[in-house]
């Protein structure tokens, strides 16, 4: 069986995160099948070793262009592939093979404001219809991410199927506590803080966050800090300037993008983390934080109950007074913290990058052996 993956989203932060444990793990448990990994010219050099049976093929075309539509299919039917996996919503109409796509979210259309423009919606719409109607079959991440293709698509609900995101293994081992404290100094970070990690796109409502840390401060609690890793701040002047409206540019810190062993300390530094994302496919920032034992206050809405479960305090987004209110009780209660620290180890053991993928792969042999 030949198989190609389209890897060009390798160094994005959600997708880039799924296509990684994607092949990682499929080299693992699979020596057999013959992996053709498009991925960019840059990328041609894997970051880890694969097995042999794995070959990257260098594609300049660049995501989300005119021009994919036709070089992709080309080098598809050139390497006689077998089964095309392309693990996000753009699946060319011309692909000359078996297919599978996996559609992480509909948020382009849950969330159309927060587009560039009326043809990015369009876009958006169009590719993953074409994908939903032109793959053998569908995966998604979350149930939540299932119900959102039903009901923007007509489609049949069996060729749909769920397969969780997991955690990255280095993340449930703990940090030697002179790393701890490396990490401590090297960001000056304060005794008591909360933490965000992911990007800062407007669905992430860090608006409303940065408000409820403002109430928290009103509160009298002036030597608790806010870090948040991920993208930039220099992306959203309307961030900046929230921070600066509340005067708290001093309490406020962004740390950008950082590696999995300097995340796995500063998880398990902070006292509270706290996501509240308007919508996610799956979210996995949280579930990190589970899997190192930091106590986790979380949207209601969208996938994240599904995938936190009474494993975290689950609060309503759109309320700075309610987000508040979910940090305040994790702050000012030792037992609670505790409860859920208990409860977030083990609701992250039940979720495996392993496991997941051994369920993809046993999709790749029955939609070739349908074939």
């Amino acid at each position: 069986m030949r198989v190609a993956i389209d890897t060009r989203k390798l160094r994005d932060f959600g997708i880039g995160t799924y296509v990684r444990n994607l092949v990682q793990q499929l080299s693992s448990i699979d020596a057999n099948t013959e992996y053709l990994l498009l991925c960019r010219p840059t990328d041609k050099q894997w970051p880890i070793p694969l097995g042999n049976n794995f070959r990257t093929i260098a594609q300049r075309s660049p995501n989300y262009s005119l021009r994919e539509q036709f070089s992709l299919p080309l080098t598809l039917k050139r390497m006689g592939v077998e089964l095309f996996h392309a693990p996000h919503y753009v699946l060319p109409a011309l692909t000359p093979c078996r297919s599978i796509v996996t559609i992480h979210d509909c948020i382009h259309l849950r969330f159309p404001q927060y587009l560039p423009s009326s043809f990015a919606y369009t876009y958006a719409k169009t590719q993953i219809w074409t994908a939903i109607r032109r793959s053998n079959r569908i995966l998604t991440v979350s149930e939540s991410s299932k119900q959102d293709i039903l009901h923007f698509f007509d489609v049949d609900e069996d060729k749909i199927t769920v397969i969780h995101n997991a955690i990255d293994d280095r993340l449930r081992i703990s940090p030697s506590e002179e790393a701890m404290v490396r990490v401590r100094e090297r960001y000056q970070l304060p005794s008591r803080f909360l933490m965000y990690s992911g990007n800062v796109k407007p669905h992430k409502n860090l608006e409303r966050l940065i408000e409820a840390f403002k109430l928290i401060h009103d509160d009298g609690d002036k030597e608790l800090g806010l870090l948040i890793t991920g993208s930039e701040v220099s992306k959203y002047a309307t961030l900046r300037r929230a921070i600066h409206r509340y005067r708290l540019h001093k309490h406020v810190r962004f740390l950008g993008y950082q590696s999995t062993e300097t995340l796995s300390a500063l998880y398990r530094l902070a006292d509270v983390f706290v996501f509240p994302s308007l919508y996610e496919g799956f979210g996995l920032p949280p579930l990190e934080a589970l899997a190192c034992g930091t106590p986790v206050v979380a949207s209601n809405v969208s996938s994240l109950p599904e995938v936190l479960g009474n494993a975290a305090l689950l609060v309503d987004p759109y309320s700075p007074q309610s987000i508040r209110q979910g940090i305040r009780s994790i702050l000012d209660n030792k037992s609670l913290r505790a409860d859920l620290r208990k409860k977030g180890l083990a609701r992250a053991r039940l979720f495996s990058w392993e496991q997941s993928i051994r369920r993809v792969l046993k999709i790749y042999n029955e939609v070739i052996s349908n074939g």
